[in-house]
């Protein structure tokens, strides 16, 4: 990422503060009008979101720092550290919501003023329904894995958020009680799952996995068509840190073409790898005629670009 993407992303982390604290406040106080569960439920998660939303704002600000002596390939995994607490948050929060439901399930009680706490969380579902779609959207575009783990969050709680309303609804005009601190479980169960798939999507990226395979792909062909005057390129590896991508591979070139010229086309395959992923860190790895080839091999066309 540019310094300007980094600052862009570092504001929409900062901003996540206090849009979580003011959804927070209003989701609890739909509870403390309603004495609902269920709305309880939902407000706990927020208070998820608050803290998740500090978190991310330091693991950003961190993962920004350019690479030192000590950490040569910069901060970047620092974002997935982030993801990862806040994914454990999340279980803590379902862990917590189901403290409070189970009890409650054995003597469930009617609710006060449902209709105007039920039009308070609408209105904080619709702040976080908006919040969710720009930090999904810009998680992509920058490449942050805690954006968009901030962002899935959000939008698991806004499902959660509709799923209570119904559900309350259908309380109030049923008049079946046990219904609220039933909503509350699903929600907790719900949240757990969320929960499980942001700690394995970060797991995922602190274990250095390669780059989605179209992605690859397109990698591929962009060596393919700069490597001429190669003899081929073999034992490709990806990994994804964050919004940063590194990419090595070794190159084949005969034996007796001058250090030059193979430095002249490692130049041209690392700009052709940068026209389709700007920013990635290239290693390319000279051998000469006769290596045996081995890992994910390039085939080089014969007509690949030599200028």
């Amino acid at each position: 990422m540019t310094a300007s993407d980094n600052r862009t992303v570092l504001r929409l982390a900062f901003w996540g503060i206090p849009l979580s604290l003011g959804v927070m406040g209003l989701k609890l106080l739909a509870w403390w009008v309603t004495g609902s569960v269920a709305l309880l439920s939902d407000g706990l998660e927020s208070v998820v979101n608050v803290v998740a939303a500090a978190i991310a704002y330091a693991m950003i600000g961190y993962a920004a720092k350019p690479a030192d002596a000590a950490h040569p390939f910069g901060h970047h995994k620092a974002e997935y550290f982030s993801a990862v607490i806040e994914g454990v948050l999340i279980v803590v929060a379902a862990l917590s919501i189901l403290w409070e439901a189970v009890p409650e399930m054995m003597v469930p009680s009617l609710l006060k003023a449902p209709a105007l706490g039920l039009a308070i969380n609408f209105a904080a579902g619709v702040v976080n329904a908006i919040w969710a779609y720009v930090l999904i959207r810009a998680g992509r575009a920058y490449r942050s894995p805690a954006l968009s783990a901030d962002g899935h969050h959000i939008l698991s709680d806004v499902v959660t958020s509709a799923g209570v309303i119904v559900g309350l609804v259908l309380a109030i005009a049923t008049g079946y009680a046990i219904l609220d601190p039933l909503l509350a479980v699903v929600v907790a169960g719900n949240i757990l799952f969320q929960g499980w798939k942001v700690i394995s999507r970060s797991i995922d990226g602190l274990m250095d996995r390669a780059v989605p395979a179209e992605e690859e792909e397109a990698i591929k062909q962009a060596i393919a068509a700069a490597a001429g005057g190669s003899l081929g390129v073999h034992d490709l590896k990806t990994r994804q840190a964050g919004p940063a991508t590194f990419v090595d591979f070794h190159m084949v070139v005969p034996e007796a073409m001058p250090v030059g010229d193979a430095h002249d086309i490692c130049d041209r395959i690392e700009d052709a790898i940068r026209a389709v992923h700007p920013g990635a860190r290239i290693a390319i790895h000279v051998e000469p005629e006769g290596e045996k080839a081995h890992g994910v091999r390039v085939k080089v066309s014969s007509g690949a670009s030599r200028k």
